[in-house]
């Protein structure tokens, strides 16, 4: 059966792991597995490499991960850090000669207009500006031979996607996830999902809930990811049932596709 390789670019929380000016025991920590960049996952499969949300380290992220192209991007929402990345996708453009597809919901869509008007502006530019060609998500979708599912769910008030891609599925930022997306998610192998900390949060699932909404649809196996400086790897990972794990920057497995 055919595979992808899933590697997670980021699995912090807004702020990033360190978070600035803070010196708790994790933001101290010597572990590595305690930095934590903006959060993000990248799909290498078919020759090509698709990446869930720019985020403001993205830059970073791929020199650490050596992307040597970028074949599409997917956005969950529009929140920064998730989006602010988008300039730094000029590098391969230029060298791929040609635009990068972006995959988002009309909302989000709306969001990265505003953000970067600069790119949707009509009027000619003497520096180089991202290039791309919008696509509306407005329910699965097939890309290099792989097909997409969004799955909604709610991040507070705002709605949000995430996605399902063979037995595995991605869900990142929400508070909420209503019974038609949980149907969604039956049957995976890998569920990387929120778990923003262990106090509840207005917008985020928190370990608890995440183990429950875990324990509901019973992947083989799971990653928190998202996570802030309330939760160190070690003695997080400790805490977990056997199958789930928090998630770090530069994990990488195989997913059935």
């Amino acid at each position: 059966m055919a595979s992808l390789q899933l590697t997670v670019l980021g699995s912090g929380t807004s702020m990033g792991v360190p978070t600035l000016g803070c010196h708790c025991a994790v933001c101290d920590s010597a572990d590595l597995h305690d930095k934590r960049t903006r959060p993000s996952i990248l799909l290498a499969y078919n020759g090509r490499n698709v990446v869930i949300d720019t985020t403001p380290d993205f830059r970073f992220q791929a020199m650490r991960e050596k992307i040597d192209r970028l074949d599409a991007v997917l956005y969950t929402h529009s929140h920064a850090d998730h989006i602010l990345g988008l300039d730094d996708i000029r590098p391969f453009n230029l060298k791929q000669r040609g635009v990068v597809p972006v995959y988002a919901a009309e909302d989000t869509q709306a969001a990265l207009r505003r953000q970067f008007a600069y790119v949707f502006d009509t009027a000619q530019s003497e520096s180089s500006v991202p290039e791309v060609e919008m696509h509306t998500i407005d329910g699965p979708f097939d890309l290099f031979g792989l097909r997409f599912t969004p799955v909604p769910a709610q991040h507070g008030p705002q709605p949000v996607l995430g996605f399902r891609f063979g037995k595995a599925a991605y869900l990142t930022d929400f508070s909420a996830v209503p019974e038609s997306s949980k149907k969604l998610l039956h049957g995976l192998d890998d569920f990387i999902l929120d778990a923003l900390r262990y106090t509840p949060h207005p917008m985020h699932s928190n370990v608890e809930q995440s183990l429950a909404l875990v324990r509901e649809l019973q992947p083989k196996r799971a990653w928190f990811t998202h996570i802030c400086h309330d939760l160190g790897h070690g003695e997080a990972n400790a805490k977990l049932p056997q199958g789930v794990q928090l998630a770090y920057d530069g994990l990488k497995f195989e997913v059935q596709i």
